[in-house]
């Protein structure tokens, strides 16, 4: 029966009277072949009927086309081909046909041949078309009705003498034992190969641009040119100990820091100070100022000193980039960098001794450089390596206090002394050994809860609120005047206007608004003195 390509091939049951023939199996034959005829010696009577719903074996075959519809989908590699088949298996469970029983008990022999082998087969003249004796069915080299014939495969003759099959039998054990020892033997050297870290040390690459320098005003750069004038002070006193950071003011030996890093220390307490390189020296308190929150120390017999340049804090924008130097927690020499992100910002800091004899008032420069504690008294550099504040204070969340819930670290908020107040503190310290604070010459009414600065009726002492013949008196400021703006910039409290005053020098002219009875009215006084603490 032709079937047609891609339709599932099925049995056909022949005629008792007809010749029988063999139903192809694989999907890519288009007409079945005829049925392979026996040998010329066996008997016609002898002749194996091959029952409709057996299969006879098939030739291993590459599947060129897709599958037509209904047709099993095939790899696309060389493979058997397994078509699935309405009729039921060759052996198994099922019913299967009987093999026909011979004359005399056993099969006929076969047919010698004169020259040992049999003829070769004749040529086959369309080579598109599956040979006429070639298996086509799934169970290749299998054949239930062969009383004792060898295995064939893709239809190729084979010896069925003991000497082949001892041949066989050798061979495949001789594969078996190669693969053996050679899976021993990669093993062997795997498990070496582990044990000993290869074959030899790995080396990963590592490339470089082999520049080992940097640009002076890189983070960098300025880190280098900086470290060798910053210096670390470990103080202990009597009852208390801190940390903090310096940085070299001459040769002379002199150091700038915080009053606060210092005040521990008291007055038979000590301080040591470490360079950069981990030399270290013994520091004496030069002078000190609460209200400034600046103080100097002196190191002796100390050779090499590198001071730090110093830049101009008036000069300073908002935006531009500084890098801070200090100890936090300690860890010496710690650069970060950041920018100034407001000026002239009035803080205040201090008060734990709950007076305000130990409260700082400064018009400070804002930086996120990250800052916590330990960088108190160190530098803040501008782009080109030139000090423009000093390290002095930030702001916490939540107060800052762990015992309350804050956090006692960086959150952005840092604040520096400007350079130019503490240069003009440093050479007062240095030379008298105290500094002056200028002043106007009033008592502030610090329980005003108004927008300014009130000026109280009288002071702590019972004094007048406005000193008779200061600079207030003489510019005719009167008890009771609300002073709203300092050189044109808006004051809201009375601390407001300390900060504003103190960022002045004595002997500076200054330019007040105030308010009397609802009237505005403005100013001008010359600064005044006083010694500090």
């Amino acid at each position: 029966m032709l079937t047609e390509a891609g339709a599932q091939p099925h049995d056909e049951v022949a005629p008792a009277d007809a010749p029988t023939r063999r139903v192809p199996t694989a999907a890519t034959l288009t007409e079945a072949a005829s049925a392979t005829p026996l040998p010329a010696s066996v008997p016609p009577e002898h002749e194996t009927p091959v029952p409709a719903t057996a299969q006879q074996p098939a030739t291993a075959t590459l599947y060129a086309d897709a599958p037509g519809p209904g047709a099993a989908a095939h790899p696309p590699v060389a493979s058997y081909a397994y078509p699935s088949q309405p009729g039921p298996p060759p052996f198994g469970d099922s019913a299967q046909a009987v093999p026909p029983s011979y004359a005399g008990g056993a099969p006929p022999a076969p047919a010698a041949y004169t020259d040992g082998s049999p003829p070769a087969p004749a040529a086959y003249a369309d080579p598109a078309r599956p040979h006429p004796t070639a298996p086509q069915g799934p169970w290749r080299n299998y054949d239930p009705w062969a009383g004792s014939g060898s295995l064939q495969q893709n239809g190729a003759a084979v010896d069925g003498g003991a000497r082949r099959r001892r041949r066989g039998r050798g061979l495949l054990v001789g594969a078996v034992l190669i693969a053996v020892v050679a899976g021993g033997i990669g093993g062997a050297v795997g498990a070496y190969l582990e044990r000993n870290g290869g074959v030899g040390a790995v080396e990963l690459p590592q490339t470089g641009d082999g520049v080992t320098g940097r640009a002076p005003d890189s983070v960098a750069g300025i880190a280098a040119g900086a470290l060798p004038g910053v210096v670390t002070l470990h103080v202990s006193g009597a009852s208390a100990q801190g940390t903090g950071t310096g940085f070299v003011l001459d040769e002379r030996g002199h150091i700038l820091t915080n009053n606060h890093v210092v005040d521990p220390a008291g007055t038979d307490g000590e301080i040591s100070v470490t360079f950069s390189g981990g030399e270290t020296a013994k520091a004496t308190v030069v002078g000190r100022d609460t209200g400034y929150d600046l103080a100097v120390v002196k190191v002796s017999g100390v050779r090499g000193l590198e001071p730090l340049p110093l830049g101009n804090s008036e000069e300073v924008r908002v935006g531009d980039p500084v890098v801070a130097i200090g100890a936090p927690f300690d860890l010496a020499n710690t650069v970060t960098s950041g920018i100034i992100s407001a000026k002239e910002r009035p803080i205040t800091a201090g008060g734990e001794s709950g007076d305000v004899s130990d409260v700082s008032y400064v018009d400070a420069l804002q930086t996120d450089a990250p800052i916590n504690p330990g960088n108190s008294g160190g530098p803040l550099l501008d782009g080109k390596g030139r000090v423009i504040g000093i390290n002095s204070a930030i702001r916490s969340a939540g107060g800052g206090s762990e015992s309350d819930g804050g956090q006692a670290g960086s959150i952005g908020l840092g604040f520096a002394i400007p350079i130019n107040q503490g240069k003009r503190v440093a050479e007062e310290l240095i030379n008298t050994g105290k500094a002056s604070h200028p002043v106007i010459g009033v008592t502030l009414d610090m329980d005003y809860s108004g927008d300014g600065a009130r000026i109280g009726a009288k002071g702590d002492s019972g004094a007048a609120g406005v000193t008779e013949g200061g600079p207030a008196d003489r510019a005719g400021i009167r008890p009771g005047d609300v002073i709203t703006e300092v050189d044109g910039q808006r004051v809201h409290s009375g601390d407001e206007l300390i900060v504003k005053v103190r960022a002045h020098r004595p002997g500076d002219r200054l330019e007040l608004t105030l308010l009397r009875d609802g009237s505005r009215r403005t100013v001008t006084l010359t600064l005044g003195s006083s010694g500090s603490d």
